[in-house]
């Protein structure tokens, strides 16, 4: 499936490449892990594949994985925003989803469970850890995703098309903002990394063009 071309204003979503926390499977929210090799190499693919975009406006996370992906895309004038930074995951930062589900002691979903969470099980004792710094609640991610399209929308009344550089897990909270569904809807919508996506409209109403578009999709 290919990006659509279209003449009407949409945003165009971009996750960054790969690093080694997300290949490990690690929440990786405010860490500021640098892309692998592959995972530049990533985002010099979507760069290509993107190159007749012609956007607007880009705006980016602060995040040094999601600022490189742009760089190396080709779009070196995102402007960054704050509230682009990806979940800030509290207790949950740098660990796996099972792992937080073995603590638990059921599997761990985190547009279910949140990050308010307990720590490891101790491993000499088998007692539950304690909670952590506490990180951002569903609906205070979903309060930034709607900060932010409450500025994008007076570019997109423009015309053309904005992209934004961002996070996975925040990626898909702005979706959510944009269909306005419910923040917790973005479960259902995996996406990978160097993965793009587009947001449109159709009779008035707020559509997903395409998503999680990778690889040989485009």
């Amino acid at each position: 499936m290919a990006l659509p071309a279209t003449d009407s204003p949409r945003l165009v979503l971009l996750r960054h490449g790969d690093t080694e926390w997300a290949l490990a499977g690690r929440h990786t929210g405010r860490t500021d892990a640098p892309l692998t090799p592959d995972g530049e190499e990533q985002a010099r693919a979507a760069g290509r594949r993107l190159a007749g975009l012609a956007p607007v406006a880009v705006f980016c996370s602060p995040l040094t994985r999601a600022r490189r992906t742009a760089e190396l895309a080709g779009f070196t004038d995102g402007v960054v925003d704050p509230d682009l930074a990806e979940w800030d995951y509290g207790p949950v930062e740098g660990r796996t989803s099972a792992e937080v589900g073995e603590a638990l002691g059921r599997p761990y979903e985190i547009f279910h469970d949140g990050v308010d969470v307990p720590g490891p099980v101790d491993p000499v004792t088998g007692d539950p850890g304690t909670t952590g710094p506490r990180g951002e609640t569903l609906a205070e991610v979903r309060a930034r995703t709607d900060r932010f399209l409450a500025r994008a929308r007076p570019v997109l009344a423009g015309g053309g098309s904005v992209l934004v550089v961002a996070h996975g897990h925040l990626l898909r909270v702005l979706a959510t903002s944009w269909l306005d569904v419910d923040a917790s809807f973005g479960v259902h919508l995996e996406l990978g990394c160097a993965a793009i996506c587009a947001l449109g409209s159709a009779h008035g109403r707020p559509t997903i063009e395409a998503w999680n578009l990778v690889g040989d999709d485009l």
